[in-house]
């Protein structure tokens, strides 16, 4: 399926300044509908390395009111961690009522990256397809959202932008020898992925593919995706979403009680 995905589409920066500004202007009326009506919701981000992920990220919350998400950079297990059942430290993220959930990377690693990298064996990560797809259920039937991002850029662009982070002296931490290691890879990964989607892919959880190679491309399919699956979680709980005013600054807009 990847290998079938248009990586070619972009948007000119006179496009996306008009479409970011109205995107961000919605997404700030849905989330705060969202808190008053105990609908919460878990943003999945997942992709290739240098695809955007963290930028993607940064673009999102810049305008979200703070008091209604958490974001979580997921890591490799910490020792503590490593005693307790494998999505035990996903549980306890899960957010409350109302609120967002971001997740740069996930319980996704399971099947990705420690699948790959040979760090399980593949009796526990084909297992993982069970167990995430029982986790998500288990969320969706609670009423929960669950919005599921890939990133998507060819092996040919993943080099590229290694190689323009390296030459920064400030952003060349960013590329470590283990990322070199993982595009060597590319196409293991890619075959993980593959399977990640076919297993995975469900009604509660759907997974979206997003052009990544244009970075305003991008944006504005996260920003769109989200903004449309929480438009239809509040409709199919035959909640009106209205159309505000453009034109209100979000300076006036109110989130909640300060109580």
């Amino acid at each position: 399926m990847l290998e079938t995905i248009d990586l070619g589409k972009k948007l000119s920066k006179k496009e996306y300044k008009t479409e970011i500004h109205r995107l961000r202007n919605r997404l700030y009326d849905l989330q705060k509908m969202c808190w008053d009506h105990k609908i919460a919701s878990l943003i999945v981000f997942e992709g290739w390395d240098a695809a955007g992920k963290g930028s993607s990220i940064n673009a999102l919350t810049q305008r979200l009111d703070p008091r209604g998400f958490k974001l979580h950079a997921i890591q490799a297990p910490r020792t503590s961690e490593s005693y307790m059942p494998w999505l035990w430290r996903f549980w306890i993220r899960v957010p409350n009522y109302g609120e967002m959930a971001i997740f740069d990377r996930s319980w996704y690693g399971r099947v990705g990256v420690e699948r790959v990298e040979g760090l399980i064996p593949e009796e526990e990560w084909r297992k993982g397809y069970r167990h995430i797809g029982e986790f998500e259920r288990t969320l969706a039937d609670d009423g929960y959202l669950i919005i599921k991002c890939f990133l998507h850029i060819s092996a040919k662009e993943q080099a590229r932008r290694f190689r323009r982070l390296e030459k920064d002296p400030l952003e060349s931490w960013h590329v470590q020898p283990e990322d070199w290691d993982h595009h060597a890879k590319y196409d293991e990964y890619l075959i993980a992925y593959e399977e990640m989607f076919e297993r995975t892919d469900t009604e509660w959880g759907p997974w979206t593919i997003v052009e990544a190679t244009d970075r305003r491309w991008c944006r504005v399919k996260v920003f769109e995706t989200i903004v449309c699956r929480l438009e239809s979680a509040l409709q199919d709980r035959n909640i009106e979403v209205p159309q505000l005013p453009e034109n209100i600054p979000f300076s006036d807009r109110e989130f909640g009680n300060d109580t």
